[in-house]
């Protein structure tokens, strides 16, 4: 059953990218990146993250008014393109996995940087 909720995921992810691309024209969603897609065991939530370039946090409200707006029309054509009995409810959370891998290759360059101004002392 794993393998099963494996495989509709990474078709969700898919197909998401694809009509976030192509098909949703909201310039809202413009900087969005959609970075994975974990679905319940019954399929019918799926909880999609989402990434953003920016840290302003009035464009990240922005974002996510326009994911919430366009969260109808992307469940219908997921619903077109998938093999599933039903299409699972989709709900979007912010992937701060990107923001957070910047700020410890941050911290490991000011280490970096300290560790060669005491070896030059």
């Amino acid at each position: 059953m794993k393998h099963r909720i494996g495989r509709v995921e990474g078709e969700i992810l898919r197909e998401l990218t694809k009509i976030l691309q192509k098909k949703i024209r909201d310039p809202r969603l413009s900087e969005v990146t959609i970075t994975a897609v974990e679905c319940t065991n019954d399929l019918s939530y799926a909880t999609v993250y989402y990434s953003l370039l920016t840290e302003d946090a009035e464009k990240e409200k922005e974002v996510k008014e326009g994911l919430e707006k366009a969260k109808g029309m992307m469940r219908h054509l997921l619903g077109q393109t998938l093999t599933v009995y039903k299409v699972p409810e989709l709900i979007f959370k912010r992937d701060n996995s990107v923001k957070y891998g910047s700020k410890i290759d941050r911290l490991i360059a000011e280490v970096k940087k300290q560790d060669a101004e005491r070896t030059n002392k």
